[in-house]
């Protein structure tokens, strides 16, 4: 049995001497008393008895060792900005932003929303929160008013932290006026909202409510702060995932098993080791972002590089199809996690930008976020000359769940396929209507995990236990297993193939959006009498969403200016609804949608269709005419 094989026996078989292993990895104010409790399975306690703290761990412990060593370095091409905070630093940063939320009357338990561009204050605040013990609710920057007010009302803040603005390609997006807008929506009021001013756009601020957040944190220069002791199963924090319905999910995190977790990725996954610089290109609104920019380094003891900008922009703002490059030499980076997508990107630039510049300290690029096609694995492979490490998981997981653990054993990737599963998981591929497990190569079924989930993994979702059941333990007929809702095979030497989604979730350049919610609001639109919106393969971006609409107006199929003019109008309601990312990437306007006899919209054979596939068994279909204008709005001619 290989040296890995025989790791993930043990984490499987015996799980509770396997991770209280692992749990000597991180610092613990009183060491746990119970290390997996499964009394109401499938909500799996880890740690029990045990306290710890986040920020602790991922500076406080540090300070004596390595507490002048770079911790957090900040570059934003966007402002041509590029600062190195170290340890020491980063605790002093910390502490003043604990102490100025304290003044807003935040403490443990409390919910702090964080609706951010990516700069230090952002994971200033993120720290800030977990040394309280507030549970924090980082939503990502890119949100419309609509989308931050349904988040607002479900995590019921005290506060929210925003800036004036964030900026994208030299864009400037003010942040300001979509929250006001969002705290307009939503029934919910924070007690006070913390601004940072970039001096990007201008603030209209609400007397009582709004403070500027530097003369503030001023007044707390010289704050000390020390960190709340939390039990391991305390609430860390929360983050929203799409569902499948219009209402998004807040995935509900521990705090001991978090940090277990992450400190287990960083040496296990990642091989990152103290004193080195890791760098995630992700965003802190994304998963990817709390667990490998900000917690995960850090309580790693590493550098870790926090980019606002564009993966072609330089720091002088101009085109710089080699800046992830240039950041990889200067700050000697040695693992390194973006997405399928930003490496397409990269594909279309000058493929001498990849030998230009040092990347010796480099030992491994992890992709994530999803499917990473073949050609740009090998593209990229070849112009680095490292391994390229796909990996599979979820907002819910928090971690990894398929990929290979070069830390414990070197193993080979394989292109096309994220790995094999990682250690605490127990995967497993069932056939979605029997229940069946399917042991055999190359079966494709869906990809489950059984109980008790691993340390990291989602808790539950905030405030709906139910919900959580319902949700993810049972869809699968006869079993109480967790679905990841995506199709897989596995090969005959145990590697997974991800082969998409069994829901309504569609994966555009890593960020996950719900087909209902799109939906729900083009249906909001006067002219739509119904609508149908499915993900679609595209080269760059994986997937782009793609929406049918039935106008009430029947004459717009016939006039090719007021279909352009409607389908700008219904773009729009997207973007200023959801977000630019939520934006269709065309309307197309049919007469009818395409379903069965008792009314089911087929989406899967309207995507089908748009990808050039066969749509499948169509018996069940009510109207094939439906379909076959799917096909003609498709390819017109």
């Amino acid at each position: 049995m290989s040296r890995y094989a025989e790791f993930y026996r043990r984490s499987i078989e015996a799980p509770e001497s396997f991770w209280a292993e692992q749990a000597e990895l991180i610092e613990w104010k009183t060491p746990p008393g119970q290390i997996l409790d499964t009394s109401r399975a499938p909500f799996v306690r880890w740690f029990a008895g045990g306290t710890t703290n986040l920020c602790h761990n991922a500076v406080d412990r540090h300070l004596a060792a390595r507490g002048d060593q770079a911790a957090l370095i900040a570059v934003s091409t966007e402002t041509g900005t590029e600062k190195t905070y170290s340890f020491r630093e980063l605790h002093a940063e910390v502490q003043r932003v604990a102490a100025t939320l304290m003044a807003l009357g935040v403490g443990k338990g409390d919910r702090v929303l964080i609706y951010m561009p990516m700069i230090p204050e952002a994971a200033f605040t993120m720290l800030a929160c977990v040394r309280l013990g507030a549970i924090h609710c980082v939503v990502f920057g890119g949100f419309a008013s609509a989308s931050l007010a349904s988040r607002i009302e479900d995590a019921t803040p005290k506060v929210i932290v925003s800036a004036d603005a964030g900026s994208r390609g030299g864009k400037v997006i003010a942040y300001k006026p979509l929250l006001d807008e969002a705290m307009r929506l939503s029934t919910h009021q924070p007690e006070a909202v913390l601004l940072f001013d970039r001096g990007l756009a201008p603030m209209d601020l609400k007397e009582g409510r709004d403070h500027l957040a530097a003369p503030l944190i001023e007044q707390h220069r010289d704050a000390q702060v020390p960190c709340t002791w939390l039990d391991a199963t305390d609430i860390s924090y929360t983050i929203y995932t799409s569902g499948t319905t219009g209402r998004p999910k807040g995935v509900q995190r521990d705090t001991g098993g978090y940090a277990v977790a992450l400190a287990a990725s960083m040496k296990h996954i990642f091989d990152g080791r103290p004193g080195e610089t890791y760098f995630s290109t992700s965003d802190i609104g994304w998963v990817v972002g709390h667990s490998y920019i900000v917690y995960g380094p850090l309580i790693a003891g590493m550098a870790t590089i926090m980019y606002e900008g564009l993966p072609t922009q330089g720091l002088d703002r101009q085109p710089d199809g080699g800046i992830w490059w240039r950041l990889v030499e200067k700050y000697k980076v040695t693992a390194m996690f973006s997405a399928p997508t930003a490496v397409r990107v990269l594909k279309k630039q000058d493929p001498a930008l990849l030998g230009k510049y040092d990347l010796s300290s480099l030992r491994a690029l992890f992709l994530a976020g999803e499917p990473l096609d073949e050609p740009t694995a090998r593209w990229i492979s070849e112009g680095l000359g490292v391994p390229i490490i796909d990996n599979y998981w979820q907002t819910e997981s928090g971690w990894p769940i398929l990929t290979v653990a070069n830390g414990v054993e070197r193993t080979d990737s394989r292109f096309g396929s994220p790995g094999i599963p990682m250690y605490g998981y127990k995967v497993k591929i069932l056939n979605e209507s029997t229940g069946e497990e399917l042991t055999g190569a190359n079966e494709k079924g869906v990809v489950v995990i059984e109980s008790p989930t691993p340390p990291g993994f989602m808790q539950t979702v905030w405030r709906d236990d139910e919900r959580f059941i319902n949700t993810y333990w049972k869809s699968v007929p006869g079993k109480l297993v967790y679905s990841t809702f995506d199709w897989g095979i596995r090969d005959k030497d145990g590697y997974y193939y991800i082969l998409g989604r069994t829901d309504d979730v569609i994966n555009v350049a890593g960020h996950r959006l719900g087909t209902r919610e799109i939906e729900e609001s083009i249906s909001g639109h006067a002219q739509v009498a119904e609508v149908a919106v499915v993900g679609v393969a595209d080269a760059l971006k994986g997937q782009v969403a793609t929406a049918f609409v039935v106008p009430k107006d029947g004459a717009v199929l016939g006039d090719a200016q007021a279909a352009l003019t409607l389908e700008g109008e219904v773009m729009k309601q997207v973007a200023d609804q959801l977000g630019a990312l939520a934006r269709p990437a065309r309307v197309h306007f049919v007469s009818a949608l395409p379903k069965t006899r008792s009314g089911k919209l087929l989406r899967r054979a309207i995507q089908a269709v748009c990808e050039g596939r066969d749509p499948g068994d169509l018996t069940t279909i009510e109207d094939p005419g439906a379909l076959q204008q799917v096909r003609k709005a498709v390819v017109p001619h």
